[in-house]
């Protein structure tokens, strides 16, 4: 493990009332630990996940647009106005990793082909933007990704069919003892992954939570188990307008 702990300075902080400050699940936020290698950060669109994910990413001196130390590139409002009120602390230091940003990524892979000399061995030998989006994501973690560094990633299911989450999975298992990984997400398959600790985000604050007590799990088993009736419920005031 590397990244031990996360802490929010709340004491610092002049405009609770201003964005991304006024995030409800931020307002009573302390410190978050992190004691295994893999963590997982859920909860609803706006919950504040990402956010807090891409202030990770701006301490740790990856661009917040995505990519890692060395990948400098601009895109609009890629920024963390949230890191100046966060610390982390380390219990060994690194500075290898990467931080994946779906809305992003097409950006990125401009980016690479911009770049002179081999730019193309740490993605499977061709242009990202030569391959299907879920294929590129995959030619990311399996070339770029390696031991002794941090990887942040934010919604890397957004191309990855299922069979593909499987794959990350296993890649994320291949790595888990020599690297440390922290990935925001709607994936009831990625929140699968064994002994992983999960927080959830929501307006109560940022609790840890069971896997079989997130929402994502509770719906999705819902929905594989009683299909039907779920639907059903879900259109039955529009049978009624009719």
């Amino acid at each position: 493990m590397y990244l031990k702990t996360i802490r929010y300075l709340q004491d610092n902080i002049q405009l609770h009332n201003k964005y991304p400050f006024n995030i409800k699940s931020f307002q009573n936020l302390d410190e978050l630990q992190l004691p295994t290698n893999v963590t997982f950060f859920v909860g609803e669109n706006g919950s504040g996940k990402s956010t807090l994910l891409e202030a990770i990413a701006d301490l740790c001196g990856f661009n917040p647009a995505g990519g890692n130390r060395n990948h400098s590139y601009n895109v609009y409002a890629a920024q963390s106005d949230l890191s100046d009120y966060v610390r982390l602390s380390w219990e060994r230091k690194v500075s290898k990793g990467f931080f994946l940003r779906a809305e992003t990524f097409y950006q990125f892979a401009s980016f690479v082909d911009e770049l002179e000399g081999d730019k193309y061995a740490a993605y499977g030998g061709k242009s990202l933007h030569h391959q299907s989006h879920g294929e590129a994501f995959l030619s990311l973690f399996k070339n770029a990704f390696g031991n002794k560094a941090i990887y942040l990633l934010d919604e890397p299911e957004a191309a990855l069919s299922p069979t593909r989450q499987l794959s990350l999975i296993r890649i994320i298992k291949e790595l888990e003892h020599d690297a440390q990984f922290i990935i925001a997400t709607h994936s009831p398959i990625l929140l699968g992954y064994p002994d992983a600790t999960i927080y959830s985000f929501d307006e109560d604050g940022i609790e840890p939570i069971r896997y079989e007590d997130t929402i994502h799990y509770i719906v999705t088993k819902r929905f594989l188990d009683a299909k039907d009736k779920m639907l059903a419920e879900l259109f039955e005031d529009l049978e009624e307008i009719d």
